[in-house]
């Protein structure tokens, strides 16, 4: 496959040498591309737009986790704009399975390596990586409930959702909001399965550092617990799984009662977004049957 000359010429200037083989390319919300290069090192190459000056936090948070020695991919570049978009490289670590399980067992194994994480992650100090990714973006200043987004907002039926989704999400996001004083920190805010690898019970890697948030701690444990089952088709996972996944994150560091209530809450939030988006592009209602389906329980221990 031949590759583009900014690419070639990016790899040159950046790490030393030219690609010799294509492993891997890939375009979904940015483009990456696994490569063999000159000189025996396989990298992947990342390239996508950073309107926001973002990717700089969120490439400095991944390189402090893989310097603490968790499963991580190793940073090999900084963050530079070419053909208009910020590009970085990193090392290659191919390999690994989906854990695909949504039962307490899997969820309390992808809490405990959340946790690890969020130990680094909570200790830097970074300028924040604003706006957060528009599926925890709850803390949004626009009209509405959902952020404001052009694409999803000039869909057919974006004025007229159903009204039980409407409504779970002004309760789920008054909560969220009511969490405004919290102290805030860095965490991986797309922990879906499919960001992550495993060798059985051991892990192997996480991905997705694109999408690194600033929000308060519960918030981001919640999305995670209510996000971590997720695979090609996001949902929201079983009632009793988010549950053990917020246990076993406490095995580290225990929510107070208010903070408890605020991670629940956010629990709804990533699938409230997919559900949404379902709707306006007339998708499968994955994510849609689970939230109302559960949304009054989460609600619940929500205080909401």
């Amino acid at each position: 496959m031949p590759l583009e000359p900014w690419l070639v010429e990016w790899c040159e200037q950046e790490l030393g040498t030219q690609p010799a083989e294509v492993l891997l390319a890939a375009s979904v919300m940015s483009q990456v591309w696994g490569l063999r290069l000159n000189d025996g090192r396989e990298v992947m190459v990342k390239a996508r737009p950073d309107a926001g000056g973002r990717v700089a936090t969120c490439l400095a948070v991944q390189r402090a986790v893989s310097e603490a020695g968790l499963p991580c991919a190793r940073v090999l570049t900084g963050v530079t704009v070419a053909d208009g978009r910020a590009v970085h490289a990193e090392e290659w670590r191919p390999g690994g399975e989906v854990a695909r399980g949504n039962d307490p067992g899997t969820a309390a194994r992808s809490a405990r390596l959340y946790a690890a994480v969020t130990e680094v992650t909570r200790r830097l100090q970074l300028p924040p990586p604003l706006p957060n990714p528009e599926w925890v973006h709850w803390d949004h200043g626009g009209p509405g409930q959902w952020p404001p987004n052009p694409v999803h907002d000039s869909r057919p039926g974006a004025e007229t959702l159903r009204a039980d989704l409407v409504a779970i999400a002004i309760r789920a996001r008054r909560r969220l909001r009511q969490a405004g004083s919290m102290p805030r920190i860095l965490g991986h805010a797309d922990w879906e399965a499919q960001n992550l690898r495993w060798h059985g019970h051991t892990p192997h890697v996480v991905h997705d550092w694109d999408s690194v948030a600033w929000l308060p701690e519960p918030a981001l444990v919640g999305a995670a617990a209510g996000a971590f089952a997720s695979t090609e088709v996001p949902t929201l996972a079983p009632l009793e799984s988010s549950e053990a996944f917020l246990v076993a994150y406490q095995e580290e560091r225990e929510f107070t009662p208010d903070e408890l209530e605020v991670a629940w809450a956010a629990s709804l939030w990533p699938a409230l977004h997919n559900a949404r988006a379902e709707i306006l592009w007339n998708h499968p209602p994955v994510a849609l049957t689970a939230v109302l389906a559960q949304a009054e329980p989460r609600l619940h221990k929500a205080a909401a």
